[in-house]
């Protein structure tokens, strides 16, 4: 759906670098390489996201890092076009809502870094899931939104090692039962 309304792809998969996951950060080189695309493609598209505001920049050594701006009056806008886009929000509807004791939900892998798959990460945490439902509402889903959901269940405790060293997107927490709503 998204594709049809942004046709260039660069500046799609900036989108999703930059928004879907507001703390990532990279610079023109290193897009180079993740997009495998020519710098200038992705120069173009930094310099018109950057004019317009959406993207900030801070220079570090030779480098210019960009971030999404997350002040930007349409950064949520677009924060929840991409999470439906994805599929996200089905995941948190269709699956998260009565899987027992869950604490916490986070989108992980190459999502959680801004990079598009065919394959969403969902590391669920929590005490005594009911598994079996799990699985089967998540088989619902990926019917539903085209894509493969992996599912990795863990307690608190594992979540706290892997969250630290790892890029993670929180997308549900049961202090405020909120989702991806930003």
């Amino acid at each position: 759906m998204l594709d049809a309304l942004i046709t260039s792809k660069t500046r799609l998969k900036l989108l999703m670098k930059f928004f879907l996951n507001g703390d990532n950060k990279s610079y023109l080189r290193g897009l180079e390489t993740e997009f495998g695309e020519s710098s200038n493609a992705i120069r173009v598209e930094l310099n018109r996201f950057e004019d317009a505001g959406l993207l900030i920049s801070a220079v570090d050594g030779n480098k210019k890092i960009y971030q999404a701006n997350k002040k930007h009056s349409v950064y949520k806008d677009i924060y929840n076009l991409l999470i439906k886009f994805v599929g996200i929000d089905e995941i948190i509807e269709k699956v998260l809502r009565r899987v027992g004791e869950l604490h916490s939900a986070y989108i992980i892998g190459d999502f959680a870094r801004g990079i598009d798959n065919k394959i969403i990460d969902l590391m669920l945490v929590g005490n005594n899931l009911d598994k079996m439902y799990v699985y089967g509402q998540v088989e619902k889903v990926e019917r539903l939104i085209g894509r493969k959901v992996r599912t990795l269940i863990v307690s608190n405790e594992e979540a706290d090692s892997f969250i630290e060293n790892n890029p993670h997107l929180l997308i549900w927490n049961c202090d405020t039962d909120t989702g991806v709503k930003a």
